[in-house]
């Protein structure tokens, strides 16, 4: 069982040149950040105003790369449809480079439907259009001279340096919840990263998870699962050991310097 850390940071908090290594030094195996684009103003949905403030999770991770040597580092998650995959592409694997093949790249399509058009993106066939943006990079990852021609994302023959350091690319995990995720996981990605699911829900997504890799002949063992949002207990995360999670992610709240290495400590002391 992996435990990685999860946190939102900001301007006004602590610098993740400050806080990666302390995180790999008690001995974490991953680092984990989120990705808000931006925030409209006015929104359906009520959204926290913190969202707004989040920095790049791709900056953030290149920071902590440069200071840290086995530490992992993962988004929690990539909005993959308010970017374009040839860039996107270029991104993680300069990411992956850089860090000797650490990156994890956690992606989700974003709940916030006027931010979606901000991006052009297809909200209502988010997922739809995640699975293109997933190929063509794919594509681009894997491939001398790469092309896709799709419906959101067409593009003639490119080369498209560097490639990333793990082969075929580094693991794809989708962050979603409906139940069509285990078949689109089977499809074109690596694993699962829900947020805030109990124990028997990871129990029944791996027993669907083998079942579907059994069916198309992949390999059960190969299929990720990363639950972020788990309590800092030692029990509640040997429950979800035991349920057939492969990582979990706790949370380390907002703050400043200070007050975000003395939570850190209280953290690994409670779960490591």
């Amino acid at each position: 069982m992996h435990i990685g850390l999860s946190t939102i940071l900001t301007a006004d908090s602590i610098d993740v040149a400050d806080l990666a290594p302390r995180v790999e030094k008690l001995g974490f195996e991953s680092i984990w950040t989120p990705e808000q684009p931006t925030l409209p103003v006015e929104t359906e949905m009520e959204i926290p105003r913190e969202w707004g403030d989040i920095t790049d999770p791709f900056v953030l991770l290149s920071r902590a790369a440069a200071v840290t040597t086995t530490l992992k580092l993962g988004t929690a998650v990539c909005v993959v449809t308010e970017r374009h995959p040839v860039s996107l592409a270029k991104t993680v694997a300069t990411l992956d480079m850089y860090s000797s093949g650490r990156f994890l790249f956690g992606i989700g399509t974003g709940s916030i439907r006027e931010q979606s058009k901000i991006f052009g993106s297809d909200f209502d066939h988010r997922w739809t259009q995640a699975r293109e943006s997933v190929l063509a990079m794919k594509e681009l990852w894997t491939k001398e001279q790469s092309e896709y021609h799709g419906k959101y994302y067409d593009f003639p023959p490119v080369y498209c340096y560097p490639k990333p350091e793990q082969k075929p690319h580094p693991p794809i995990l989708l962050g979603s919840h409906v139940p069509q995720v285990f078949r689109r996981i089977i499809d074109y990605a690596d694993g699962w990263i829900p947020i805030e699911v109990s124990p028997d829900r990871v129990g029944e997504a791996r027993t669907r998870l083998y079942d579907l890799a059994e069916e198309t002949g992949r390999n059960p063992s190969s299929i990720d699962i990363t639950v972020a949002g788990v309590p800092a207990e030692r029990d509640a995360i040997q429950r979800y050991e035991r349920a057939g999670a492969d990582r979990v992610l706790v949370g380390l709240s907002t703050a400043g310097r200070k007050e975000s290495l003395a939570e850190l400590d209280r953290i690994a002391s409670a779960v490591l």
